[in-house]
C-alpha cells in the first residue's frame, strides 16, 4: 500500500514566529499531537507534544513569550507520499519518529504517524493503544 492512500492531507501547519501558547491552543482545537512549522512556503520544523513538555514545562519557559522557533525540532525527517507503507514504517521506526511529513518535491503534502500506521495493518484497538503506550515511554526499539 502506498502511503499516499492512509497519509493525512490537510496538515496543520504554523509559521516558526507563532507563540507556544497560540501552538498549544491551535493543537487542542483541532485534537491533533503536532504541528508542521512552515516558513515562506518551505518546512522548516515540527512541533510535537514532547518537544513542549521538554523544552517548555520541564525548561520553565513562559508559552506566550517563547516562539515555536525556540523549541521545535529542527531536523526534521520527512518521507514521500509514493513511499510504500512498510518503507515509511521503517523509517519511523530506524530514525525513532513517531510523526513523519510527506513531500513530494519540496511541497508538504500529508503526514503520517505510527498510530495511523498501526489502525491500518489489521491490528484490534487494544494492540494500538499498547503500541501508543509504548512507544511515549520509549521500550519500542527500530527494527
Amino acid at each position: 500500500m502506498k502511503i499516499k492512500e492512509l497519509m493525512v492531507r490537510n496538515v496543520v501547519t504554523v509559521s516558526s514566529n507563532v507563540s507556544v501558547h497560540e501552538a498549544v491552543k491551535l493543537m487542542n482545537e483541532k485534537r491533533i499531537g503536532c504541528l508542521v512549522v512552515v516558513d515562506y512556503g518551505q518546512i522548516t520544523g515540527i512541533l510535537t507534544e514532547r518537544d513542549i513538555l521538554t523544552r517548555v514545562v520541564e525548561g520553565r519557559k513562559h508559552p506566550e513569550k517563547t516562539e515555536i522557533s525556540q523549541i521545535m525540532t529542527k531536523h526534521i525527517i520527512v518521507g514521500n507520499s509514493n513511499m510504500e507503507l512498510t518503507e515509511a514504517a521503517k523509517l519511523m521506526f530506524e530514525r525513532r519518529v513517531k510523526k513523519l511529513p510527506l513531500v513530494d518535491g519540496r511541497q508538504l503534502v500529508g503526514l503520517i504517524t505510527l498510530t495511523d500506521i498501526a489502525r491500518v495493518t489489521s491490528v484490534d484497538q487494544k494492540t494500538v493503544l499498547l503500541v501508543e503506550k509504548l512507544s511515549n515511554m520509549h521500550l519500542i526499539e527500530p527494527l
